[in-house]
């Protein structure tokens, strides 16, 4: 048994399983959130950096609201999934300037980084259109190299974002569950646990793994 204040519960909705449920309580609320916190009209083109636990939820996302959705990531061994997910298009970051890539169509109205690493990101402002926003949801000790002269010409912002309360949890799982938004999720016994932890230190998530008793 386990005693908790009654305001840090969630309800789950019937439509949702505890399965696809458990995701949505971090990386579900985390990008659900920072997508409504952008404030963009249905149609803006948002760009999704990364597409594991975080990325691909942000994609289906971003897709139910209704923007023009550009995942990007390493390789093409995901492109197929980020269309499934619902994807407009697909970027392989390996294979040239992702930055630049974004900015041929006109940019990004808003850049989400899912990836637990810096590095990256900073390649990506390039790709962002006048009064576009990056927010950084990966979290890692690097940090970011941003060409001022093109921020305040361009009044764009940068920002940090980081989970929600319940109550923004309820309205993850609730618009999930009238979108069709779902967690891909691969289920391991709970004395499995190092096995999980071992796998997504060395990247083999795919995407979400939830540990059952």
């Amino acid at each position: 048994m386990v005693t908790v204040p009654a305001d840090a519960l969630a309800r789950i909705p019937d439509e949702l399983s505890p399965a696809d449920a458990a995701p949505m309580g971090c990386a579900g609320v985390t990008t659900f959130n920072a997508l409504r916190e952008a404030h963009l009209p249905p149609g803006s083109r948002v760009a999704v950096y990364g597409l594991g636990g975080l990325g691909h939820l942000a994609v289906q996302f971003a897709a139910r609201v209704g923007h023009e959705v550009v995942a990007i990531a390493r390789g093409t061994d995901r492109q197929h999934d980020a269309t499934v997910f619902g994807a407009h298009h697909y970027l392989d970051a390996t294979a040239g300037d992702p930055g630049r890539a974004l900015a041929e169509p006109g940019g990004a109205d808003l850049i989400l980084g899912t990836v637990p690493t810096s590095g990256p990101l900073s390649a990506l402002l390039p790709g962002l259109r006048l009064r576009g926003r990056l927010t950084l949801i990966g979290v890692d000790g690097g940090a970011l190299q941003v060409p001022v002269a093109q921020l305040v010409m361009n009044a764009q912002i940068i920002t940090g974002h980081l989970t929600g309360t319940p109550v923004d949890i309820e309205d993850a799982m609730r618009f999930a569950a009238a979108h069709g938004v779902r967690p891909r999720t691969e289920h391991l016994p709970l004395g499995r646990a190092g096995l999980a932890v071992d796998r997504l230190r060395n990247g083999q998530a795919r995407y979400r793994f939830v540990l059952e008793p």
